[in-house]
């Protein structure tokens, strides 16, 4: 998430009256691995997540380090190499799902730091002591349709529990018996405060469903020193950083787009957007095993134009005729079209959707009635969250503002009476939460004829009143 709140408007319109899988080795070979993890995929026919007498070892299940994805043999096995700061994670196949823990955390991984986490603010992760001698991931059966929902929520961002409660009743409440698949937290899942994780995990885990969790600027540890610790807290609570998993007929790509870099001379460090060649070259490996005729979703916390090395994350994606991706981070909603004008060489633009947020421009703005600050973002649309729908290769997203009918799609600024002399000189603009350079935004006064209106890039002039 920006520490500053920048004004951009998505859609403003107005109008003037008048005139088989292989290993591939990723990273520094020169730095031998300490160890061997060897393990094994199973179907967990009894639930106990222990590979036991009647569960099923899973052939060609695909299992990674971050730096190297190898299948599963014949008898569910794989090895990986392994150094005292590995993360081991299985790339969940269609039809299966991973263990859930009571925060609906899905519990994909295994983490190997077995002296722990160096000393931070926030805690990481404890010692896990020696490897051991089968590192097992079990996956139980799902029907996983081809028609499917996901719940987006950009920047929940709460900095304590007061934003929590405020999430809990803006949002959290109206989705309780979502039918949605499964939920993603676009980065900056909290405000600094990394304790406030446990609290927020709780809250979002009465919705009943599997929430995957995006990691963004504000969700590191600050007093970090180094690229490799910056994540800790985040490893301990949520897992790998990036990540791969599939749903239905779609995989989703779970990026870590928060570079770090630390001034000893200052003694600060400074965020980045940027991916680096250790995650590119995991994402090449992963696509490499995708037909092209599936559907890819990245998401990411800040956007893809704002990431310095995009364009190397560009030539993996860009002859794939289904795919788009998503972020959030700058507290606006938007529809993005990816061109040559970036440096973009695919046969037809990308579309990236930067995603509405949960607390809006930091829950600033007066309470409503429930005392929840009646927040909104820096381009005048409200805080909410998304419904990105997928049927086959087509998707579908749609807007919902918090605590309103799922009909509030825009605003309307214009004035209560309007002279007749005054008719030719007057301006109505419209703010369409949801809309693009691609939107039609028509207009009629009575029984006159419906007016095509212009988009302008300006700021809501409504909310430019307000604030």
């Amino acid at each position: 998430m920006l520490r500053t709140a920048s004004v951009l408007v998505t859609l403003f319109a107005c109008v003037a009256f008048g005139g088989g899988l292989l290993s591939v080795g990723i990273g520094d070979s020169s730095v031998p691995p300490e160890q061997t993890a060897r393990g094994i995929v199973f179907h967990d026919v009894n639930g106990n997540e222990m590979y036991d007498a009647g569960d099923r070892p899973l052939p060609g299940v695909r299992v990674s380090d971050g730096r190297r994805i190898v299948a599963t043999d014949g008898n569910g096995e794989y090895a990986l190499p392994v150094s005292d700061d590995s993360i081991l994670f299985v790339i969940k196949p269609r039809g299966w799902r991973t263990p859930s823990n009571e925060d609906n955390l899905p519990q994909f991984f295994y983490v190997h730091k077995p002296n722990g986490s160096p000393a931070s603010k926030f805690p990481g992760v404890p010692p896990t002591g020696p490897l051991p001698d089968s590192v097992d991931f079990p996956l139980t059966p799902q029907t996983e349709p081809e028609q499917f929902q996901a719940i987006l929520f950009g920047d929940t961002q709460p900095r304590n529990q007061q934003e929590v409660d405020w999430i809990a009743h803006d949002v959290i409440e109206e989705l309780i018996g979502t039918d949605a698949a499964f939920g993603v937290t676009l980065g900056d899942i909290v405000f600094d405060d990394l304790d406030v994780m446990e609290p927020l995990n709780r809250t979002i885990a009465l919705l009943g469903i599997p929430w995957y969790n995006v990691i963004g600027n504000h969700d590191i540890n600050y007093d970090a020193q180094t690229r490799q610790v910056v994540n800790e807290t985040y490893e301990r609570v949520y897992g790998p950083s990036y990540y791969a998993f599939d749903y239905g007929p779609t995989h989703f790509l779970v990026l870590d787009n928060i570079e770090w870099t630390y001034n000893s001379a200052k003694g600060e460090g400074a965020y980045s957007g940027g991916i680096g060649p250790e995650q590119l070259e995991f994402i090449r490996t992963d696509l490499e095993q995708i037909p092209q005729d599936q559907m890819v979703v990245l998401l990411m916390h800040i956007p893809l134009t704002d990431t310095q090395d995009r364009h190397g994350l560009y030539r993996l994606i860009e002859q794939r005729p289904f795919c788009i991706s998503v972020s959030g981070h700058t507290h606006t909603h938007e529809h993005v079209w990816i061109t040559d004008k970036d440096g973009w060489e695919g046969p037809q633009p990308h579309h990236h959707i930067i995603n509405v947020t949960v607390c809006g421009s930091w829950w600033s703005g007066a309470p409503d009635e429930r005392g929840i600050p009646h927040t909104t973002m820096a381009d005048g649309a409200p805080n909410g969250y998304s419904l990105l729908s997928f049927d086959g290769t087509d998707y579908k997203l749609d807007f919902r503002a918090a605590g309103r009918s799922p009909d509030y799609q825009m605003e309307i600024d214009a004035p209560d009476v309007v002279t007749q002399a005054d008719l030719s000189k007057q301006t109505i603009s419209v703010n369409v939460f949801n809309g693009s350079e691609k939107s039609v935004v028509e207009l009629k006064v009575g029984d006159g004829e419906w007016r095509r209106m212009t988009k302008v890039d300006v700021v809501d002039p409504k909310f430019q009143r307000t604030f």
